[in-house]
């Protein structure tokens, strides 16, 4: 079969690797009909976070069962079906918990040893814990479903550790597609008023399409004095921070109401900068977030996809297919591209 793999500094290749098989008996084979480019898949293909080479490519997929393990009860070959980016095995106490990124027998799509989901299938561990079906005969966009993989899981657990509350103002900091969704996300939790920091007008135009009320081009401070005054100086009360830079953090934390909270998705690129805990301390503003567990969200937000009262697709800008891959990386790195599928 054929998968993408990254051999160093933008080196992304197309090539063939050892078909999926199952392992375990819990394992299933899932066939990829579509797949997608991740932000922080970014930061192996631009080496910030260096991938040893031959690495597999890719988190976020949907598909169809081809087989299964002699355990796995819960799905079945011909189900259609959406892979959360970690695999976890349902049942363990983390998992019951609703944080399945922390299971104890879990792990990410594409780490080393795994396969990762921009290639023609992908051996799935703990199937029955892992995998959503998708209901026989539903009619709903690919992209939608897709974006439940990660991406709109990631922002909807952004505006929960942000405290999005019915009526509440919202500032989003990130116009990628995390942040673009955690607009959605904080929309379909009742915020009244959602102000985008975005200095970008084709992001701009997807955030007010996705609900956002305000926009802010400004960064900095020019941003924090931008948000206050559209908020008569108090800030906002919830505060999503979807770009992992200390710059991003601290701009996320002045642009806080006393008292308010920032949920933070970005992954961390410099460490603790940006956060001043002694401004935190006086000021009463909470901060919480992490990896999102998609899985624990999945139900909830599939159920509405199904229903058409959401519809994430509109962040995929781009479609390639698995040969093209290298210029999905490339779109996405050059800023071209909000969010690349991958179709098969």
């Amino acid at each position: 079969m054929r998968a993408s793999l990254v051999h160093g500094h933008q080196d992304v290749r197309v090539e063939e690797v050892p078909d999926a098989r199952l392992r375990y008996s819990t394992d299933a084979v899932v066939r990829v009909t579509h797949a997608c480019i991740c932000g922080s898949d970014l930061l192996g293909y631009r080496n910030t976070a260096p991938r040893p080479h031959g690495q597999r490519t890719g988190h976020e997929f949907i598909g169809v069962v081809e087989r299964v393990g002699s355990d796995v009860a819960q799905v079945r070959p011909g189900d259609r079906v959406i892979a959360p980016f970690t695999w976890s095995d349902g049942v363990c106490a983390h998992c019951v918990a609703g944080l399945h990124t922390s299971c104890v027998r879990g792990g990410f799509f594409g780490q080393p040893g795994s396969d990762g989901a921009h290639g023609e299938a992908v051996r799935v561990p703990f199937a029955d814990g892992t995998l959503v079906v998708v209901p026989k005969g539903a009619d709903a966009p690919a992209g939608a479903l897709l974006t439940l993989s990660d991406v709109m899981g990631t922002g909807h657990h952004a505006a929960l550790c942000a405290a999005v509350r019915p009526g509440g103002t919202v500032a989003v900091v990130g116009d990628g597609a995390v942040g673009l969704c955690a607009v959605l996300a904080a929309r379909r939790l009742g915020a009244g008023r959602v102000i985008m920091l975005s200095r970008h007008p084709d992001r701009q135009a997807l955030a007010t399409r996705f609900g956002a009320t305000d926009l802010v081009p400004e960064r900095g401070p020019a941003a924090i004095e931008a948000v206050r005054e559209l908020t008569r100086g108090l800030g906002a009360d919830s505060v999503i921070g979807a770009v992992g830079s200390g710059e991003a953090m601290h701009t996320a934390l002045g642009v806080a109401r006393d008292g308010g909270a920032v949920g933070f998705v970005g992954v961390p690129k410099d460490g603790n900068d940006g956060v001043d805990f002694r401004q935190m301390f006086r000021r009463n503003v909470a901060l919480r977030g992490g990896v999102a567990p998609v899985r624990a969200y999945l139900p909830e937000l599939l159920a509405d996809v199904l229903a058409g009262r959401l519809d994430p697709s509109p962040v995929f800008d781009l479609a390639v297919g698995l040969d093209q891959v290298a210029e999905g990386f490339r779109a996405m790195d050059e800023r071209r591209a909000v969010k690349t599928m991958i179709t098969f």
